[in-house]
């Protein structure tokens, strides 16, 4: 069983992600600037106050950690100004990893990030970029920082989130020919991450998730 860092785990994708490699065996460390209030519990769990951006915060949650899951969001308030939590504390993360020594990391950012953008239909694409356009331009700088690192990647692109309990039947999309959006559960998509934890199935590899 693995040691795994959170990051972003208070709620959204990495509070399932939480809940899902837990239930898996694994030993996690959430971290979170609100990880003290978090009212989640169970054996294996450790709860870690700290900030993304703060390069001191991060290299010391990354002591004894095997696998890093980067969980990071936005409130939906916050997309029409400028965006960028999830390139700066990529900034901070992929040195503080590289020099712990830690490899795998599973970053979780979305269906049009990098080269799924491409993928977005014709009728979706301007409504896309207006209301999600600053966010996902900060995404492919995160995508690109960690691309250009030595880490063990995988990235992790949902279609549209919804709520719900995991229910395993998602598909993982591969090829660029067949990305498309679509919907799919935020348990669903910590079912995969949690799976990936201890697998390397798809490393250095970005995936599409859709229900």
């Amino acid at each position: 069983m693995a040691h795994v860092l959170v990051i972003g785990a208070s709620q959204g994708i990495g509070l399932e992600t939480v809940k899902a490699a837990l239930a898996a065996g694994h030993r996690v460390r959430a971290f979170a600037r609100s990880a003290a209030t978090m009212s989640l519990s169970g054996q294996g769990l450790e709860r870690f106050p700290g900030d993304a951006l703060n390069a001191a915060d991060v290299t010391s949650a990354l002591e004894g950690i095997d696998v890093v899951v980067q969980a990071l969001g936005v409130p939906a308030k916050n997309l029409l100004g400028p965006v960028t939590l999830f390139s700066a504390a990529t900034n901070v993360l992929v040195p503080a990893m590289e020099k712990a020594g830690v490899r795998r990391i599973l970053a979780v950012t979305g269906f049009g990030t990098g080269d799924s953008r491409d993928a977005i239909g014709l009728l979706q694409r301007i409504p896309f970029r207006l209301v999600f356009g600053r966010a996902y331009d900060d995404k492919d700088a995160q995508e690109m920082r960690i691309r250009r690192s030595g880490l063990d990647w995988t990235f992790v692109r949902p279609g549209v989130l919804t709520p719900g309990s995991a229910t395993g039947r998602y598909k993982v999309l591969t090829e660029p020919a067949s990305w498309r959006n679509g919907l799919i559960s935020r348990a669903d998509v910590a079912h995969f991450i949690a799976g990936e934890i201890d697998g390397h199935s798809y490393a250095r590899k970005a995936v599409v998730l859709v229900g």
